[in-house]
């Protein structure tokens, strides 16, 4: 059951965070609640997988260097090759694609040498070699959504 501070959150604050050493103080100000009550709302939010992640969406390669990468995996590797890549702390993300190249994950890194190692570490750690797709156009897709979250 989400509470009215949940919706507030999820509706509220898929843009526009606030950019301040406070931020999560600045929103409580603006609701009328307590940081400690932003923060446990958000945390609960996290645990039951409602949200993700909190943070900023760069434009490829404004800071350091990016890449999509795909590979083939076997069906039965498919969850472990991907446990393995999450694990990169230069993996923006991963997912399934139904194609021969089944498996597509983004890897961001400080520069291209450091972009390089970790797609060669990824390859030797899971024996299983990856395309680079270099990008050709830039396109932004708004994952922020207006959530009706008045009939629970």
């Amino acid at each position: 059951m989400l509470t009215t501070l949940h919706k507030q959150l999820l509706n509220d604050y898929q843009h526009d965070f606030p950019l301040s050493t406070r931020p999560y103080q600045d929103i409580a100000d603006a609701l009328g609640v307590t940081e400690a009550e932003v923060l446990s709302a958000f945390t609960e939010l996290n645990d039951n997988n409602l949200i993700s992640r909190i943070g900023p969406v760069i434009p490829p390669n404004h800071i350091g260097v990016s890449a999509l990468v795909a590979m083939s995996v076997p069906e039965q590797h498919l969850q472990t090759v991907a446990d393995i890549i999450s694990a990169y702390p230069e993996v923006n993300h991963n997912y399934e694609r139904e194609h021969r190249f089944n498996l597509w994950f983004v890897v961001i890194a400080s520069d291209t040498e450091h972009l390089h190692a970790v797609i060669d570490s990824i390859e030797r750690e899971t024996s299983y070699p990856a395309m680079l797709l270099p990008m050709l156009d830039d396109f932004f897709i708004d994952l922020g959504f207006k959530l009706d979250l008045n009939n629970d």
